[in-house]
């Protein structure tokens, strides 16, 4: 893909999205669990008073984000999970400034909504769990992990490393029903790094919560356009792994019939 179409505004407007199937191995309830992830990567036009994808009106009025839908499914017994957050960030590189997530399995279903304001991070939480039931509130403007997916393909050196805090993924904020909020991470960079997920040496950045004993580990292609080949989170003595399987660019949006089900077979779709 980088040889055919190098630089950024080549490889990311060219009216396809990049869609990459990866093999998860998720740890749930004590054991790990087989399953997919899919990370759908596309630039479209985004209002950002109204923060949603811009369909009409004054072009002028939208901004460039790449947007990142990143899916998983697996399987615990014999109900499945379903989980997909959506993120929202400037092609500018600029801080991300949307997050979507939902989180369903066969005893209920999550969402939450953040959206980045002048007054800070207003979140939005709907919850089919008593604990975490119905919350609206405003955090302290911070980074956000979900974001980082994404400016990682943008500009990985605009990663900031060293002492911080970030919100967890929304996804992993759920799922372990922690409070959401910033919690203090150390964030490293490592060139050359190597890792049994992927064959060859990578470039990797690592988000750690000592508060949450979890990290978040990302390895991708120093050169551009950045593919990220695969991740692994830790959490105490659990591993979860995602590994890079199939990639294809295409116009997904535009085969949605039946015919076009062996695109599903070329990026490698199980489930």
């Amino acid at each position: 893909f980088a040889t055919e179409h190098p630089g950024f505004r080549r490889y990311w407007y060219q009216g396809k999205a990049e869609l990459t199937r990866y093999a998860l191995r998720q740890a749930r309830y004590g054991e790990t669990h087989d399953g997919e992830a899919v990370l759908i990567f596309v630039t479209e036009d985004f209002l950002p008073k109204l923060q949603v994808k811009q369909e009409h009106g004054d072009s002028a009025a939208g901004i460039s984000v790449l947007k990142l839908n990143a899916y998983k499914r697996f399987y615990t017994g014999i109900y499945p999970y379903t989980l997909m957050t959506s993120s929202f960030t400037p092609a500018t590189g600029a801080p991300t400034l949307k997050l979507s997530s939902t989180v369903q399995e066969w005893c209920g279903q999550v969402y939450t909504q953040v959206n980045r304001r002048d007054d800070g991070l207003q979140t939005l939480t709907h919850s089919y769990f008593q604990d975490d039931a119905d919350q609206k509130m405003t955090l302290p403007d911070g980074k956000m992990e979900d974001g980082i997916w994404a400016q990682l393909r943008i500009d990985p050196s605009r990663v900031e490393v060293g002492s911080q805090e970030i919100i967890p993924a929304l996804d992993s904020i759920r799922m372990r029903h922690t409070a959401l909020r910033a919690y203090p991470a150390q964030v490293t960079r490592a060139e050359g790094a190597t890792t049994d997920l992927v064959d060859h040496p990578v470039t990797s950045i690592a988000i750690e919560y000592p508060n949450l004993a979890r990290t978040l580990t990302i390895y991708y292609e120093t050169e551009f356009p950045h593919v990220i080949q695969a991740w692994e989170e830790t959490e105490g003595p659990f591993r979860t792994t995602a590994i890079r399987t199939h990639a294809i660019l295409d116009d997904y949006w535009s085969h949605k019939g039946v015919s076009d089900a062996p695109y599903r077979s070329a990026l490698g779709l199980t489930q």
